[in-house]
């Protein structure tokens, strides 16, 4: 190939694979979170995260957790985030993601055949208890999932914008609730729905 076509055709192709995304998006229009996400799909969503694995284990990082400074939450954030990142050994997320109530929480996430895209919940530190997969962090409470839940009490419920994840072409969005137990707030949970998965399942009636 002539050495002064080249680079015109690599800037080409550049260009074209900026737009790749850009397209992606506009073939998958956002779909209707107040459409969706119906009573009866909040009401599962709730009865899923109260389940007494879910219960007992957020009640007992609460014993755990009630004294701990923000300086100690900081450095158990850190430290999570250190074996996220690093490529060595991951003790501290083995035995997280091992503990009986994430094995809960991942099995409800495979048998959601793709609606449930991650769940995971925190206790009154805003501290991860159990998850689905590997978080960005583990503490959250400098995040709206939390600061919009447990400080309003029983009840809360904060769903948050839809995102559209470029990598997988689809739309999700995060319901935020807290949790309760027999009228007491212990925490709260995340759970990230596959809203294009939604949409397909409501238009086939299912």
């Amino acid at each position: 190939m002539n050495k002064f076509l080249r680079f015109p055709l690599l800037a080409s192709f550049a260009m074209a694979s900026l737009t790749l995304p850009a397209l992606a998006r506009q073939n998958t229009p956002e779909p209707s979170v107040d459409a969706l996400v119906s009573e009866a799909l909040m009401t599962e969503l709730s009865e899923m995260v109260s389940h007494p694995v879910v219960v007992s284990a957020v009640r007992a990082r609460n014993v755990r957790t009630y004294s701990l400074s923000q300086t100690e939450v900081d450095e158990l954030d850190q430290a999570w985030l250190r074996e996220k990142d690093g490529d060595g050994a991951q003790p501290y997320i083995a035995a997280a993601l091992g503990s009986p109530v994430s094995t809960y929480l991942l099995r409800q996430q495979a048998q959601s055949k793709g609606l449930y895209n991650e769940i995971f919940v925190m206790d009154l530190k805003g501290l991860n208890v159990g998850q689905s997969s590997i978080t960005s962090d583990f503490w959250q409470g400098d995040e709206a999932k939390f600061q919009k839940t447990v400080p309003l009490g029983k009840g809360a419920i904060f769903i948050d914008e839809p995102e559209f994840l470029e990598d997988t072409g689809i739309w999700v969005v995060q319901v935020n609730m807290t949790l309760d137990d027999e009228g007491e707030v212990i925490g709260c949970s995340t759970i990230e729905l596959n809203l294009t998965e939604l949409s397909r399942r409501q238009e086939l009636g299912l």
